[in-house]
C-alpha cells in the first residue's frame, strides 16, 4: 500500500505575545487592587481616630456598605479590625496597635528631619535648621544652608534662646512649661511665661503653628519656626528658616511660613501623628 508524503512546508504560526514595553514608559509596581480597595477602611479609621458605624465608615472610603463589609470581616480575623459588641461599630484592632507602636519604636525623627533640609533649604531660598530640646535648652542638631547666604554663626551644638528666637519660642509653645520657665530664668526671663504679650505671642504660635521673629537677637535677621510631633502628640523637635530680614519675608502666610509647615507636617505623619488639615 502506498502512501501519500505531502512534501510542502508546514505553515508557521507565531504565538501570540504581548506588546513590548516602551522603554521609556515607565513601570509601576504591580499591586494586588483589592488590597488597596480594602485598605481605605483602614485609612479612614487611622484618619479619624475613632469607631465608626458601617454605613458611615463605608462612604468615608468611598464605597457601599455591602462592599465594605466582607472587608471589615476579614481584617477582623486578622486583627486588624474589631467591632465593638455594643454598638456595632468599627475600630482599629490589636494588630493594627502593634504594628503601629513598631513602627514608633523603628522611627527617628532627628534622621528623618535631617534628611528632608537639603531639600527644604532649596524650596525655601534660605538657610534652614533642626533642633531638640537638649540638656541645657533648644539645641541646634543640623544647619543647611540655602542659595541666600546669612552671616550668622548657627553651628551643630549651638543653644537658642526661648526667648528671642522662632525655635525657643516652638519649644515655649509646644514643649513642657516646667522646661521652658527654667531655661527663661537660666537666660534672665524668670516668669516670662506669665507676662501678658510674651503669653499672647505664645498662643498665636499655637494657633497658627509658626514662630516668627524680627531683629529681635541680631539686627537685620529674621526667622520662622514650626514644630514637629510624633505618634503620641508630643513635640520631638522643631525645623526652622533663617535669613536677611531685608528678603525673607515673615508671617504665618508668607510663602517660607507654608513650606516649613508642610514639611513639619509631613515629618509628623511620618512618626504617626494623626493628619491635620492644610
Amino acid at each position: 500500500m502506498l502512501r501519500c508524503v505531502d512534501n510542502r512546508p508546514m505553515p508557521t504560526t507565531t504565538p501570540d505575545l504581548p506588546p513590548a514595553d516602551d522603554e521609556d514608559t515607565p513601570r509601576s509596581p504591580r499591586g494586588i487592587q483589592s488590597v488597596e480597595v480594602g485598605g481605605q477602611l483602614l485609612k479612614v479609621l487611622a484618619r479619624t481616630g475613632r469607631r465608626m458605624a458601617l454605613k458611615d465608615l463605608a462612604r468615608a472610603a468611598d464605597m457601599t456598605a455591602a462592599k465594605a463589609h466582607p472587608y471589615l470581616v476579614s481584617f477582623g480575623k486578622l486583627g486588624l479590625i474589631e467591632q465593638d459588641a455594643v454598638s456595632g461599630h468599627y475600630g482599629l484592632g490589636p494588630l493594627a496597635m502593634q504594628l503601629g507602636l513598631i513602627s514608633l519604636q523603628q522611627v527617628d525623627p532627628v534622621r528623618l528631619a535631617i534628611a528632608e533640609l537639603p531639600a527644604l533649604a532649596q524650596r525655601i531660598g534660605y538657610t534652614v535648621s533642626a533642633s531638640v530640646w537638649g540638656d541645657n535648652g533648644p539645641t541646634i542638631i543640623r544647619v543647611e544652608e540655602g542659595p541666600t547666604a546669612v552671616y550668622v554663626a548657627m553651628r551643630h551644638g549651638t543653644t537658642a534662646s526661648v526667648r528671642h528666637t522662632a525655635t525657643g519660642k516652638v519649644f515655649a509653645a509646644f514643649g513642657s512649661r516646667e522646661r521652658a520657665a527654667a531655661a527663661l530664668a537660666a537666660e534672665g526671663f524668670a516668669g516670662a511665661l506669665d507676662e501678658p504679650a510674651f503669653a499672647a505671642e505664645l498662643e498665636a504660635v499655637r494657633q497658627h503653628q509658626i514662630s516668627e521673629v524680627t531683629d529681635q537677637l541680631l539686627p537685620g535677621i529674621s526667622a520662622l519656626a514650626t514644630p514637629v510631633f510624633d505618634g503620641f502628640g508630643q513635640l520631638v523637635l522643631c525645623i526652622a528658616v533663617i535669613g536677611p530680614s531685608a528678603t525673607l519675608q515673615t508671617g504665618p502666610a508668607s510663602p517660607a511660613a507654608q513650606h516649613l509647615r508642610e514639611a513639619a507636617r509631613s515629618l509628623s505623619q511620618r512618626l504617626g501623628a494623626p493628619v491635620s488639615p492644610a
